[in-house]
């Protein structure tokens, strides 16, 4: 019997998962009402508990790399895996960034008063108790559960098999944060087993104490999460990403945007997965930048015009537009003007993150104005399409809803408001 149908499996899973879910409402209106200073001490507390448990942490991470190497795991995966003494101190400097960060709980993003008399605010509040179900990126533990933490929210989060050790020595640590500063251990928890049925649990069974979900991985997850959520979802299915070099483009700019946009790592979803060439430019900028890409070790799949550059090329088809590879490998086309570009960036693409490379600031502006991304970039790369570098400390994922929260997902999108009404003993009139 399937585990995800059988009444045993399922009892078992909800003799887990049950007391996650009590746990975390009861924690998330305490946290609510934590104070700044806490919350704060709470983090100092974790980015050292990271840095003193490295040794820990790297070797718990090797183990999941064994693990993850003896099933075959492609390169772009066992990247998103990996740990090392660098992304290590990363987490814990990012986690001092969410610190510093200001705290959106009770700011008041807007006031007003009545004719009547009736004073009004809208105030920020947690969102509640939030499920992160993501895959194998191990960074995501403390990402996650540290900007739920800022943001008054208690957080329930299941890792991937993959990263099993990883994320538990992680989750340690913010346990012990939590602690420190005297706030509830369970405002951040970490689903201990990893059968599958425990995230059709959360999706479906746990509405009474879940208030939203988001998911971080692979298109097939967060198709399922979308697809199986009875709560509110934020999330995106992929970032098939462009980068689009025009006719007023630099030729040094281009190749270096592009092949960072494509190859610094390739298994992000902020990697660029399509090169588009206006063909007015093509004679001077088309050949340089493909080659720099084929140098580099990226397969490169082009149209007929990209092919003739290049014996290396690989004929494209035309599932290539649609595809974010997650790899060394890139589609390229010749379009006719940022048009054209805008024309393909909508057909193909994933809302996601797109980026144009030109000095014509007219022409800019027409791009970042119509293309219809979460993130739209001019003269940049993709790669930048992360909660961190946009100043907000870390991120639980990039969003391409175009309600609530769209593009990096940090403390205030993970806030909600209330409207707050004060009176001196109004009554409506019959």
């Amino acid at each position: 019997m399937n585990a995800a149908i059988d009444p045993t499996a399922n009892s078992e899973i909800a003799a887990v998962m049950l007391p996650l879910g009590r746990d975390a409402v009861a924690a998330a209106a305490e946290l609510a009402l934590a104070s700044t200073a806490a919350k704060n001490r709470a983090l100092a507390a974790i980015a050292a508990a990271l840095r003193a448990r490295q040794a820990e942490l790297l070797a718990a991470n090797a183990r999941d790399m064994d693990a993850a190497r003896a099933k075959g795991l492609s390169g772009a995966m066992l990247d998103r895996l990996a740990l090392d003494e660098k992304r290590v101190e990363a987490m814990a400097r990012g986690v001092e960034d969410i610190a510093a960060l200001e705290d959106p709980i009770g700011t008041t993003s807007a006031h007003w008063t009545r004719p009547n008399g009736l004073d009004i605010s809208r105030v920020r509040v947690p969102l509640g108790v939030v499920g992160i179900i993501y895959e194998s990126r191990p960074n995501v533990t403390c990402d996650a559960g540290t900007l739920c933490l800022k943001s008054g929210n208690a957080a329930i989060l299941r890792g991937g098999s993959e990263s099993v050790h990883s994320s538990r020595a992680i989750h340690a640590c913010l346990v012990d944060g939590l602690r420190a500063a005297g706030l509830p251990a369970a405002a951040i928890q970490l689903v201990p087993t990893t059968d599958r049925a425990a995230v059709g649990f959360m999706l479906s069974s746990m509405t009474d104490f879940i208030d939203v979900v988001v998911p971080r991985g692979g298109k097939s997850l967060v198709a399922r999460v979308q697809a199986e959520a009875r709560v509110p979802v934020i999330g995106h299915l992929e970032g098939v990403c462009h980068v689009y070099v025009d006719r007023d483009a630099d030729l040094a700019m281009a190749r270096s945007i592009v092949k960072n946009a494509k190859l610094r790592r390739t298994g992000i979803c902020g990697s660029a997965e399509t090169l588009l060439v206006d063909r007015a430019g093509a004679a001077t900028l088309l050949a340089p930048v493909v080659r720099e890409l084929l140098d580099a070790g990226c397969e490169v799949r082009g149209d007929a015009e990209v092919q003739k550059i290049d014996t290396r090329v690989k004929a494209a088809t035309e599932q290539d537009w649609y595809t974010e590879y997650l790899d060394a490998i890139i589609a390229a086309r010749v379009v006719d003007g940022v048009d054209a570009a805008i024309e393909h960036i909508a057909k193909y693409g994933s809302a996601h993150t797109d980026s144009i490379v030109t000095a014509n600031a007219a022409t800019a502006q027409r791009f970042l104005d119509r293309v219809d991304s979460a993130i739209v970039l001019h003269n940049a790369s993709t790669q930048f399409a992360d909660g961190g570098e946009f100043g907000m400390g870390a991120e639980i994922g990039i969003s391409t809803d175009r309600f609530h929260a769209r593009g990096p997902v940090g403390v205030e999108q993970l806030t909600s408001y209330k409207y707050v009404v004060r009176g001196t003993g109004q009554i409506r009139p019959g």
